[in-house]
């Protein structure tokens, strides 16, 4: 198997994992603040990526070089997470959802802004139609649903969130020096964790851990290692293997993975018009598959 293979195989389970995220995280949203649940998720994911990494390549001195670095990808990533949870206090989560699928393009424009990656006709038409398919899926093939989406505080707080995932993307291939993808995303996370610890403080001395309901306990286990620990993995070797718009045009399969996970949650399956939506991610994926300067 090809790197580039593997590359897209990884984002494949990325898209699950991180699928499971919105059905799980929205058991929790509101029991505790965002600072506070991501502080401990970036902790505990470090904890295990950090067991990972000293029991498979180790943590190389040379990987302690220009520590800023994952001061700029964590900080980058710790925006993201705080700003989704701040804006799901108020906007829609559907409307949050469409907010979502403008990271593969702003992905890609960052990608040929740090990179100079260039987005062939073929992955434009991929993540174009990705993109419609995406939609699709999250407004349920309604129109009435989509004329009736609203622009409001908790949907510019995200989109400002979903920019820094964006971001993200190219800058981990610009910003990696050879680094193993555990031992760059250990360097990551651990980042993530100080600026976190620092900018929450006061949520996390306020925040009754011991009063917590278990689904908190367990939405943040799911966060922290498969949500967080898993897909910074993925992510990170995906990116050292494909082009920025490739990677990020996985986020158009999560809400058709949100519908396998509310299925199994016992919240019914979708209509066949849904379905529709599903199929052109799935189609979008195929043009980008295919082997074009990657």
């Amino acid at each position: 198997m090809t790197p580039s293979a593997r590359g897209h195989l990884a984002m494949l389970l990325f898209s699950a994992l991180v699928a499971g995220s919105f059905s799980l995280g929205a058991l929790a949203a509101n029991e505790i603040a965002p600072a506070a649940l991501n502080a401990v998720r970036f902790l505990i994911a470090g904890v295990v990526i950090g067991a990972v990494a000293l029991a498979t390549t180790g943590i190389p001195r040379e990987a302690l070089k220009a520590p800023w670095r994952y001061l700029v990808l964590g900080g980058l990533f710790a925006a993201y997470f705080v700003l989704m949870f701040e804006g799901l206090k108020t906007a829609v989560p559907v409307s949050a959802a469409a907010v979502f699928t403008l990271t593969p393009i702003m992905s890609a424009g960052f990608g040929y802004l740090l990179l100079r990656q260039i987005t062939t006709p073929r992955m434009a038409l991929g993540l174009s139609i990705g993109a419609v398919g995406a939609l699709w899926v999250i407004f349920r093939a309604d129109w009435q649903i989509f004329r009736e989406f609203r622009i409001g505080q908790g949907e510019v707080l995200y989109f400002w969130g979903c920019v820094s995932h964006a971001i993200y993307t190219p800058m981990v291939r610009k910003l990696n020096r050879g680094e193993a993808p555990v031992v760059f995303t250990f360097g990551m996370l651990v980042a993530g964790f100080i600026i976190l610890t620092v900018y929450g403080w006061s949520d996390i001395r306020a925040t009754d851990w011991a009063a917590l309901p278990a689904i908190v306990w367990i939405t943040v286990v799911y966060l922290a290692i498969f949500a967080s620990a898993a897909t910074f993995v993925l992510l990170q070797f995906a990116t050292l293997n494909l082009p920025s718009a490739k990677v990020m045009a996985y986020t158009y399969l999560v809400p058709s993975w949100v519908i396998c996970w509310e299925i199994v949650l016992g919240h019914g399956a979708p209509t066949g018009l849904i379905l529709v939506g599903v199929a052109m991610t799935v189609v979008a994926l195929l043009l980008l598959l295919r082997n074009e300067h990657d």
